[in-house]
């Protein structure tokens, strides 16, 4: 992501509004100096909850997921809301998506948090393919191939789905939060159809 500019004085936060060394990923966050201008809005109109959860312990909690290296330079993991939590690992679906488009038969994709009953969550990949491309055994080979040569092997996708399009806001932001209602929804409906079934 870059440097932090003059006008702000960020940090890479814990959840206690403790600054994290390098290398620690946390969310990014600016300090609210009363005596300056911070270049951050005031209050979210109406909405207090919104309000208690983002400004806290004299920060302003971005919802961005990131770490900061030895240079200063920040790296982006995620927002918030759309980190994976599977066993002990948090992963942000952003670093996996940007490998997914390495590959010539990948258009887009979108990387989610599976639900898992040991893991909590699995790697989840939404791939939409280039146009004229087969969705076949050997692609999706060459797929987790892909990722395992160039991805820490807990952040490998277990679960790929070939989909037409993906869930998209006015501006063309992937909204993975209907991805992941969609595929709790399927697991719960799964689970139920599994419990019948052995009842």
């Amino acid at each position: 992501m870059g440097k932090p500019t003059f006008i702000y004085d960020m940090l890479i936060a814990d959840a206690d509004g403790n600054e994290l060394p390098v290398h620690e990923t946390g969310q990014i966050a600016v300090r609210m100096h009363p005596e300056r201008f911070r270049g951050v809005f005031k209050s979210y109109i109406g909405d207090e909850e919104k309000q208690k959860a983002v400004f806290k312990y004299g920060l302003y909690y971005t919802g961005d997921k990131a770490y900061k290296d030895e240079d200063g330079y920040y790296w982006f993991v995620g927002r918030d809301d759309d980190v994976i939590k599977s066993s002990d690992y948090r992963i942000g679906p952003f670093e996996i998506e940007s490998i997914l488009l390495e590959i010539d038969e990948v258009l887009e994709s979108a990387v989610v948090g599976s639900p898992h009953p040991i893991k909590g969550q699995e790697v989840k990949a939404f791939v939409v393919l280039v146009p004229d491309t087969v969705a076949n055994k050997e692609l999706s080979d060459k797929i987790f191939h892909y990722c395992r040569k160039h991805l820490a092997p807990y952040k490998v996708p277990r679960l790929i789905e070939f989909v037409t399009e993906l869930p998209k806001t006015i501006s063309g932001k992937i909204r993975r939060i209907e991805l992941r209602a969609a595929e709790e929804q399927k697991k719960a409906m799964k689970e139920k159809k599994d419990n019948e079934f052995s009842g």
